[in-house]
């Protein structure tokens, strides 16, 4: 331990590689990446913060936060671990409908205080996310269709910048409009505040289909969405259930395809909705329901616990039949890549917006999650698919980029937005951190 990082500078716990806890410290729900800091800095408040970054650049040391870890992909190797898990504290107002929250804040927590005042924030699918992390890489969340990205909805940041100054940031600050979409690439965020939204109950869940009904099923999902009101967002996962007891009886060892649906309006007007997609024919699963805001982790229930990952996705002009048949081709039983396929329907709010969210236009995501044997090289399932999509393919979302450091260059980074769009990220990263200090991440370069 350095004697200019002490146990003294800090509030919370600072651990070495050879501490006792340092393991359990950088520990995150993505398994597969791990960091290996020089310095691991817990942070209890956002002087903690100051304190690690002002250490970090008199050492000229690059920066990595983890709050939990289910973003991780681009691992610091040395460097300056800043844990923000602690830092968890959230205030509602439900007269002005916000919150704010601290850095470690995870979305479960936000879900749950906000129902309180019959208020929700705009979360997306699993409740053990950090809420920063998730709106700084956009937030595409469960009623996205009617209200927009995440990041369109914050009101203000506390920053940390690389120069170790504290920054509170509104929408008429420069570096506001650069933070709120950009992945971390310009500062540690202490602080967030966020719009909520007055709804304490949704219509949504599930309806999964067996294998002989998968086509049918991605088929109809595919016209379907072309029908639905943008108060209504969905998603059709083809997963192949692990024949483990954890998975429900009726899905164990089935190759199945999966819709999930969020409806805001009357329970009448979203079974009306779905009728269409129940014609399709039997269903192993059928959860459709009203249910409290609170329970909407339901509808994709993700797994909780934390394991290995990849992924890479793509960001589709439309989904044509031909799309999806080149995507069954790769990913049904017997074909080469084995994955969770994700397929999200975008368009409506999503659309509008200030955040520097990359490709508005688009109107669907397909999302190819695969196992992490490949370590930090490119899988070659991912490329494959991403071949398969090309000629539909207008970008990327890095949000949804997981594993294969080794790619996380500039251009990558750059297809991730419209190139008016980073070329000013670049010289704003330039502006606010010219040595690159935020790099572990799909980094934004600073201009030259």
């Amino acid at each position: 331990m350095t004697d200019t990082a002490t146990h003294s500078n800090f509030a919370g716990p600072i651990f070495a590689p050879v501490d006792d806890g340092y393991a359990e410290e950088i520990a995150g729900f993505q398994t597969a990446y791990t960091h290996s800091p020089s310095l691991v800095v817990g942070a209890m408040h956002a002087e903690d913060v100051r304190a690690g970054v002002e250490y970090a650049a008199r050492h000229g040391l690059a920066v990595a936060v983890q709050a939990t870890g289910h973003g991780l992909s681009v691992a610091a190797d040395g460097g300056v671990l800043i844990t923000t898990g602690r830092m968890d504290k959230i205030a509602v107002d439900p007269q002005a409908r916000t919150a704010r929250i601290g850095a470690g804040v995870r979305a479960g927590a936000l879900v749950e205080a906000a129902a309180r005042y019959g208020l929700a924030p705009l979360n997306g699918s699993s409740p053990s996310v950090g809420m920063v992390g998730y709106v700084l890489g956009g937030g595409l969340g469960l009623m996205a269709r009617e209200f927009g990205y995440a990041a369109d909805h914050v009101r203000s940041i506390d920053l940390v910048t690389a120069d170790g100054r504290m920054r509170s940031l509104t929408p008429e600050d420069e570096l506001f409009w650069a933070v709120s979409g950009s992945g971390g690439n310009f500062g540690v965020v202490t602080g967030l505040e966020l719009d909520l939204v007055p709804v304490a109950e949704i219509f949504g869940g599930q309806l999964v289909f067996d294998t002989p009904l998968v086509d049918a099923a991605l088929a109809a999902w595919r016209e379907w969405t072309a029908t639905v009101p943008t108060a209504l967002t969905s998603t059709v996962a083809v997963v192949t259930y692990p024949d483990i007891a954890p998975v429900p009886e009726p899905l164990r060892g089935k190759h199945a395809a999966s819709i999930r649906v969020a409806f805001t309006g009357s329970v009448a007007d979203g079974e009306a909705l779905v009728a269409p997609l129940r014609e399709i024919g039997d269903r192993l699963h059928d959860d459709l329901r009203a249910m409290p805001y609170a329970e909407s982790h339901t509808i994709h229930s993700d797994p909780p616990f934390p394991h290995a990952y990849a992924a890479t996705n793509a960001l589709l002009s439309e989904l044509e039949p031909r799309a999806l048949a080149a995507l069954r081709a790769l990913t049904a039983p017997g074909g080469s890549v084995d994955a969770v396929v994700d397929i999200r329907h975008l368009g409506g709010a999503l659309r509008q917006g200030n955040a520097p969210v990359g490709w508005r236009e688009a109107d669907y995501i397909v999302r190819v999650i695969t196992d992490a044997s490949e370590g930090d090289a490119v899988p070659d399932s991912h490329a494959a698919v991403r071949e398969a999509l090309a000629p539909w393919t207008i970008g990327h979302s890095l949000n949804f980029l997981y594993g294969a450091g080794a790619a996380a260059n500039a251009t990558q980074t750059a297809h991730g937005y419209a190139p008016e769009v980073y070329a000013r990220l670049a010289a704003m990263k330039a502006k606010y951190d010219p040595h690159n200090m935020f790099r572990f991440n799909r980094n934004i370069t600073p201009q030259r």
